[in-house]
């Protein structure tokens, strides 16, 4: 038994170290000018099946998280996607292949949760989908909603989920990237590493990539 605890205890301290091993990335302002109208980025929208690895500029990095759920007007603190009363109950975990952040709306930044290739935990039995350069998960805490049950808030965070996904759908039709919306991801797993609390949920994923080439 003692071993055992032995154990737990430092396997947490080893992933807390990993953490630590992480620095903060520091996102360039959104390019507002770049990508086709949103009717021809319409027109082209797709689900991709197949992601390349290649590593993500900083910038298409940065563009496209601003575009998911970024800030737009910093004098009301709203953001590009709507969300239910304005409870802003969506955070964006980015995995890439270095680890996890999350991204940090009001300073447009990204900040480590946990150090690693976490990838094939989002992607699931769809083992191929670990290879796209990034996979946002859009994880919901209901706790921010201002009232009403468990279940009405879930059903609030799902269209709220839904919302920021279709933002990343859009902004990489309209820029040449690739991406598919999924549900599928070992959320068990995901709550442990990310360390997430009971009204914290997993609910939707976007792998993003170049094209294959």
């Amino acid at each position: 038994m003692k071993r055992l605890l032995s154990i737990l205890v430092l396997t947490m301290i080893l992933v807390n170290l990993n953490a630590q091993d992480l620095k903060s990335i520091v996102l360039n302002p959104p390019d507002k000018t770049r990508g086709l109208t949103v009717m021809q980025a319409l027109e082209k929208r797709a689900s991709a099946s197949a992601f390349s690895s290649d590593k993500l500029k900083l910038q298409d990095l940065s563009d496209l998280l601003w575009a998911a759920n970024g800030i737009n007007r910093p004098d009301l603190k709203k953001r590009t996607a709507p969300s239910a009363m304005n409870a802003q109950d969506i955070d964006i975990y980015v995995f890439i292949e270095e680890g996890v952040y999350i991204y940090n709306a009001a300073g447009h930044i990204l900040e480590p949760v946990v150090s690693g290739d976490q990838r094939l935990l989002v992607a699931g039995r769809q083992t191929e989908f670990a290879k796209a350069a990034a996979i946002l998960v859009m994880v919901s805490d209901i706790s921010r909603f201002p009232g009403g049950d468990d279940a009405g808030k879930l059903s609030m965070a799902a269209m709220d989920a839904g919302l920021v996904s279709q933002n990343i759908s859009i902004f990489c039709a309209g820029t040449g990237l690739l991406t598919r919306p999924r549900a599928t991801m070992d959320q068990d797993k995901l709550r442990e590493i990310l360390k997430l609390k009971a009204s914290q949920y997993p609910l939707l994923n976007n792998p993003v990539s170049y094209p294959l080439k």
